[in-house]
């Protein structure tokens, strides 16, 4: 991520690469508007993957945040089974 702070993100360089190594065409082309969206999504997810992981270390008493308490937060944000919170599509829909 570039710098620290409300203006940083990842460069969109990086989140092409990332898009790219799960394509099954090597051809496949991402617009400029498609990498602004995944980098701004992925900025999302490491925040909220750290304000979780900050929880979780002061629910255990610890002054810092480790691989641990990452490990113990990571399947409530990519919605494993078995996480306390799971994310349900609204109205029902499957």
């Amino acid at each position: 991520m570039e710098g620290v702070g409300a203006g940083a993100g990842f460069r969109k360089e990086l989140v092409s690469r990332l898009l790219h190594l799960h394509f099954k065409d090597d051809k496949t082309k991402v617009s400029g508007d498609a990498l602004q969206l995944m980098a701004e999504l992925l900025k999302i997810f490491v925040v909220e993957a750290a304000v979780r992981g900050v929880r979780q270390a002061r629910a255990e008493d610890t002054l810092r945040v480790d691989v641990d308490q990452l490990e113990k937060v990571l399947p409530q944000l990519v919605g494993e089974r078995g996480s306390r919170r799971q994310w349900r599509c609204p109205a029902g829909w499957p």
